[in-house]
């Protein structure tokens, strides 16, 4: 296919090792769907297939969530025709002009919802919807913290979960970013008293679960925070990796529970898949979440997107547009 082209990782590093090159994605095969897509998601799970944090082959074509409109149906593919409206969240490729991904992890976009929203929120949304309905059944009444919750899955998981009844205190790296978060507490800056604070707000008891996606230079914080028999969910490295975990920090922290969960595995079925773009979708459609789309680049201006990303400088979501 003549015109298509996509981001990839020369090699593993900074923002700099991001090149275009010109590809012939080809003819879909059996089962699969080729996408010509108008929007790209930015994800921190980029940065670590960039960097290597993540291995995968080189080079590395980046990117796991697009949005767009089926170009090509390859031979056994049933339930999607040319045209369909589609998204996809999966495998790396996702910088690109066109993309080609197994019909079994490609979901329809209903009306309502534009390509750029979808890209904007499918990886975030369904990353919020495993966090709060998967991950632990919370009650209305139990407490959250939520670190970096003016961030692309922060923005979306706290409304998920004030609609549920959760009480939710929000971190943020900043007064303003802060201020930006509807929660029932909006804290900000330095880790080091944080604890402190959220004990403050919950009469010396901590949060029911804290979600992490910082990574090392929250962890002790996150810790510290918990109540009794509380669950640390640490569902990303922003700050970089997680030191090693001593079990006996958990039980003198009050026998806590700690979890590493990735989305993709809870979407490993199409049946797992669909249901999870339901529940978002469903809440996209009544107002509980929407795509707070904080900055827009073109494409090929991928390296820049990824300086902003590192340097927190983004608030809500960021999307390519090819």
């Amino acid at each position: 296919m003549s015109g298509a082209w996509r981001m990839v990782a020369r090699a593993h590093g900074g923002p700099e090792v991001i090149a275009r090159e010109d590809f012939d994605p080809g003819a879909p095969g059996e089962g699969e769907i080729l996408i010509a897509q108008d929007a790209v998601g930015l994800n921190f799970i980029d940065t670590y297939y960039r960097t290597g944090l993540y291995p995968a082959p080189l080079p590395t074509p980046l990117g796991s969530e697009g949005a767009g409109r089926i170009a090509a149906i390859g031979p056994g593919v049933t339930g999607f025709a040319v045209g369909d409206v589609v998204g996809c969240t999966t495998g790396l490729g996702a910088y690109a002009t066109h993309r080609i991904v197994a019909a079994d992890r490609v979901v329809r976009i209903p009306d309502g919802v534009s390509t750029q929203d979808a890209a904007a929120m499918m990886l975030k949304g369904m990353t919020a919807c495993y966090l709060a309905e998967d991950t632990i059944a919370l009650r209305a009444g139990q407490v959250a913290l939520v670190h970096a919750a003016a961030g692309g899955v922060g923005s979306v998981l706290v409304p998920w979960l004030r609609d549920k009844g959760v009480i939710v205190i929000a971190h943020c790296g900043s007064a303003e970013k802060a201020a930006s978060v509807d929660a029932d507490h909006s804290l900000h800056g330095r880790f080091d008293d944080l604890a402190a604070r959220v004990r403050d707000l919950t009469g010396g008891q901590g949060v029911d679960v804290v979600y992490d996606g910082v990574g090392k230079d929250s962890w002790a914080a996150s810790l510290a925070s918990l109540r009794r028999r509380g669950l640390m969910v640490s569902y990303g490295n922003a700050s970089g990796a997680v030191p090693p975990v001593s079990l006996l920090d958990l039980s003198r922290g009050g026998s806590l529970y700690v979890t590493r969960p990735t989305l993709f595995d809870y979407i490993a079925t199409a049946e797992e898949l669909a249901h999870s773009a339901d529940r978002l979708f469903d809440r996209m459609r009544r107002g509980v979440v929407k795509a707070v789309i904080g900055q827009r680049f073109a494409l090929a201006d991928a390296a820049e997107a990824h300086r902003a990303l590192e340097a927190r400088q983004t608030t809500g979501a960021t999307i390519l547009i090819p």
